[in-house]
């Protein structure tokens, strides 16, 4: 927020958090939502309370105006970033790194169990997940083999049972004419698959694999 640090209590943090993720709400739900195994009047007057604590802090960060609360233009919110440079990425692609601030991206608010707080943190994991596997892919058709590489294993690393992911390192060692690297994650797949869950990888990641066996005369069950 324009340079400045604040440490705000407990009660501060949630507002701040809530008016990022959620932006602009009634009064009454900011009330509601963050304080609600309480009365409505003594939600309110926390949220007052709470509210002016923040603005002597910093002067003008919530805005409160026709029952509406918001955070002041100046401040700077990184989901915000994130979710805007996703969508301007998906409508022009374009090769990218994990380099980019939308990948750089962890998870959200950790520890935090609140509904508002798990299905955000849920939705922005998504968002960074289709990114990193995109990013790979376009780099990938670029020749950029390393970073491909670097983000479809980031994704992998996030999600390690995410076929989608999987396949994009796979792709990316098909692309390089790496077979037995791509054979090697395949077989790791199939076994972290079949311990976790007792499935099998689908057909598509499979005939990905094996569509590209160099030794044709060896059948599927011969290399697995």
């Amino acid at each position: 927020m324009e340079g400045t640090w604040i440490h705000p209590v407990t009660n501060g943090q949630r507002l701040l958090a809530f008016l990022s993720l959620l932006g602009p709400a009634p009064r009454t739900v900011v009330a509601g939502t963050l304080w609600s195994n309480v009365p409505e009047n003594r939600a309110l007057g926390s949220l007052r309370t709470t509210m002016w604590r923040l603005n002597h802090a910093v002067p003008g960060l919530i805005v409160a105006a026709r029952g509406q609360l918001a955070l002041a233009e100046f401040v700077r919110v990184d989901v915000t970033e994130f979710v805007s440079t996703a969508g301007a990425r998906f409508r022009h692609p374009g090769g990218t790194g994990l380099h980019s601030p939308e990948l750089r991206l962890r998870e959200l608010l950790p520890g935090w169990d609140d509904d508002w707080v798990i299905f955000e943190r849920d939705r922005l994991r998504q968002l960074r997940l289709h990114q990193l596997e995109a990013a790979a892919a376009d780099l990938c058709a670029l020749g950029g083999y390393a970073m491909a590489l670097d983000a479809a294993l980031e994704a992998v690393r996030s999600e390690p049972l995410r076929e989608s992911a999987r396949r994009a390192v796979i792709g990316v060692h098909l692309a390089e004419g790496n077979f037995a690297e791509a054979l090697r994650e395949y077989k790791r797949f199939r076994a972290l698959l079949a311990e976790q869950l007792g499935v099998e990888p689908s057909l598509d990641l499979t005939d990905l694999v094996f569509r590209r066996e160099p030794l044709r005369n060896r059948t599927k069950a011969a290399l697995i």
